[in-house]
């Protein structure tokens, strides 16, 4: 049985878009899809501006995102946000470093949009990893992924001025100027709501 936060609650067994969500993810056979899927368990819609984790908890759960939009932030010292990552549909979500050592987490994770999830613990993540290999795979992968992403991000905070990150996200991604609030979008680009409405309306 899955643990949940008060605000979640379990739904139902697992759909045929979900299968089809993991064979994006891995190549295997029905049997292996089967018993991953098997793992999972779907929650009932969370509304929007839910906090799933919070700073001081440990993150027990891995996600993937049917549909709606979820983010991962941190506040700092002096009160402010400053959101790591947001992702969509058809996506993970986790909160990796905690996930992975079983520690408190320095993160919230919120999602943005009502939002539909689906939940493995992190026993049965990791279970897996050791029984199916393409699993296994799926986690190195994931975690590259998220090296190379978090890597660039910062190589643009650094590098790049704020009309420069703007207009990069603006072509490359352009749902997040769609569906992100200008609010959460300015932390995720680390300017001011100021800034990012100037550079909106040019």
């Amino acid at each position: 049985m899955v643990e949940t936060n008060s605000t979640l609650h379990l739904f139902n067994n697992t759909t045929g878009d979900f299968r089809s969500m993991i064979r994006d993810i891995i190549t295997s056979d029905e049997q292996k899809i089967d018993r991953i899927t098997s793992c999972f368990t779907k929650l009932t819609p969370i509304k929007r501006n839910t906090i799933i984790l919070a700073k001081g908890q440990v993150c027990k759960h891995f996600y993937f995102i049917e549909t709606g939009c979820a983010r991962t932030y941190y506040i700092t010292k002096e009160g402010q946000e400053k959101t790591r990552l947001i992702m969509f549909e058809r996506s993970p979500l986790t909160v990796l470093s905690s996930f992975i050592s079983q520690r408190p987490t320095v993160e919230y994770m919120e999602t943005l949009e009502d939002t539909v999830l689906y939940s493995i613990s992190q026993v049965d993540f990791f279970f897996l990893r050791k029984e199916i290999p393409e699993w296994d795979q799926f986690y190195l992968n994931m975690l590259e992924d998220a090296f190379l992403f978090q890597n660039q991000k910062i190589e643009e905070l650094v590098t790049l001025f704020a009309k420069e990150r703007y207009e990069k996200l603006r072509k490359e991604t352009p749902h997040f100027i769609q569906r992100i609030s200008n609010k959460v979008l300015a932390t995720y680009l680390d300017i001011s709501q100021e800034t990012l409405s100037r550079l909106k309306s040019k």
